[in-house]
């Protein structure tokens, strides 16, 4: 490890933190029955396993780039991955449905300071035309892990008791709690901050609402509910009166004024098209190989290894391309390579073999690893040096609420149109679903064949 240049020791600090709890929260994603059995909880309670996760991840990030100017972004990183190994050991000792809940709580507000401090933290130790490769590493974190959590997590619940899924996480934490307060350099820090309370109070009473809303609202009936809908209109009037409110701020929270970089803003728009590509393809294909070709789990979480591997590989390709070439020869042919997989995705029959919806995911993680981190990292190149922190702050938060925005649309499409052919033709339910996830990855291909002519306004780093 000590034969490694300290800037590349960074990344593989931030790595551990992240993946870790990149992978945790995808591994609960296919236990959530386990729990209800276990608990005798309905689905709703169950689902707060997640929905407080994302709730209070997307209500911390806003405190970042305040806490990492205050207290420096080392200690910030550090602090959060201590706090997740709390929620972690909290998890595993939780003797009620309740105390799970709770522990999740204190692992998405870990969440929330750790994955944008992470990125700052790698802009830092490198240089712009340096940071595409450092990114792309770094990068398979956030790609690999929500591919592999799912099959994890399956094992885990299959051969083990439930606190297992906790307690896997606290020796890489612990292992990257070592390494971070090894090898992590300290950042500069100015005592003489304000800290903007209107600002904070406004932005994450917005955030928190809407995804709380989206979380509850996965069926079209619970996001049209009364308090859904009210929830979601009351954050985005909150939203909207943090943007007046921070832009008259000679110390915002948070600088909107990044928004003015085209570079930045458009990074934004296509990280948010290949988000809902890649939680499109993480919701639906599970469905089309259990409800429609009837194949198990095992082959379900199969599906995604070769895709993560090569989302991985393509992702450190594609940031070393995007330091070389710029972002023109990177972002634009992932969306595409991307949109083209997802279109082949939306052809298939009921005769289509396994394998060809293998290659098919595989060539959409290739595509993702090309379009995505590249992207990320020339919109952060864009921004002045000192809103890093606060530029990977809006970039997850963005990120995060787009995300979701995604699973509650499939999820509601899937239960409404499926339920629609079946009703007005002669289809059987295989069949209905089958065109039911054609058109859906349809309409993921169409969003990330719309996000392609805006890549090309993307600008490569000075240097």
């Amino acid at each position: 490890m000590g034969k490694l240049p300290n800037k590349w020791l960074v990344v593989v600090s931030v790595l551990f933190g992240t993946f870790t709890v990149i992978l945790n929260n995808s591994m609960l994603n296919p236990t959530l029955p386990r729990f209800m059995e276990l608990f005798s909880a309905d689905a709703v309670a169950v689902g707060w396993i997640l929905t407080i996760f994302m709730v209070s991840m997307g209500m911390t990030m806003p405190l970042t780039g305040y806490f990492g100017d205050r207290f420096g972004k080392k200690k910030v990183y550090v602090a959060g991955l201590a706090i997740f190994i709390v929620g972690s050991i909290s998890g595993a000792l939780s003797q009620s449905l309740a105390m799970i809940i709770m522990s999740r709580a204190v692992q998405g507000m870990a969440g929330g300071l750790m994955m944008p401090i992470a990125m700052a933290l790698i802009f830092n130790a490198f240089p712009r035309n340096e940071r595409g490769l450092a990114v792309g590493i770094y990068g398979v974190a956030a790609m690999v892990a929500p591919a592999i959590g799912p099959t994890v997590g399956g094992v885990i619940i299959e051969f083990f008791n439930w606190p297992w899924l906790f307690v896997f996480n606290i020796p890489f934490g612990l292992t990257g709690l070592l390494l971070s307060w090894k090898f992590l350099q300290p950042t500069e820090t100015d005592p003489d901050i304000k800290f903007d309370l209107v600002g904070f109070l406004i932005v994450t009473s917005g955030i928190g609402a809407i995804l709380f809303a989206l979380g509850r609202g996965k069926t079209l009936e619970a996001l049209t509910d009364p308090l859904n809908m009210g929830l979601i209109s009351a954050g985005l009037v909150a939203l909207l009166v943090f943007v007046f409110y921070e832009l008259r701020q000679e110390q915002p929270l948070l600088n909107l004024t990044v928004f003015k970089v085209p570079t930045y803003s458009v990074s934004i728009l296509v990280t948010s098209a290949a988000s809902i590509g890649l939680f499109s393809g993480i919701f639906l294909l599970p469905l089309l190989i259990q409800n429609v070709y009837e194949l198990g789990e095992i082959k379900t979480g199969l599906l995604f290894l070769p895709a993560a591997a090569a989302s991985g590989i393509f992702m450190s390709i594609g940031g070393r391309l995007l330091d070389k070439k710029g972002p023109k020869f990177v972002v634009p042919p992932g969306l595409a390579i991307m949109a083209a997989a997802t279109l082949g995705l939306s052809t298939l029959k009921l005769q289509t073999p396994y394998w060809w919806i293998m290659v098919l995911n595989t060539v959409r993680g290739l595509g993702m690893g090309m379009g995505n981190m590249p992207a990320t990292t020339s919109g952060m190149n864009a921004i002045p040096e000192h809103l890093v922190a606060q530029g990977s702050a809006m970039n997850n938060i963005i990120r995060q609420i787009s995300s979701s925005l995604g699973i509650v649309f499939f999820s509601i499409y899937y239960e409404v149109r499926r339920a629609q052919i079946a009703a007005v033709t002669d289809m059987d339910m295989q069949a209905a679903t089958l065109q039911t996830l054609n058109e859906a990855f349809l309409v993921s291909a169409i969003v990330l064949i719309i996000a392609i002519p805006f890549s090309f306004i993307l600008k490569g780093a000075e240097g």
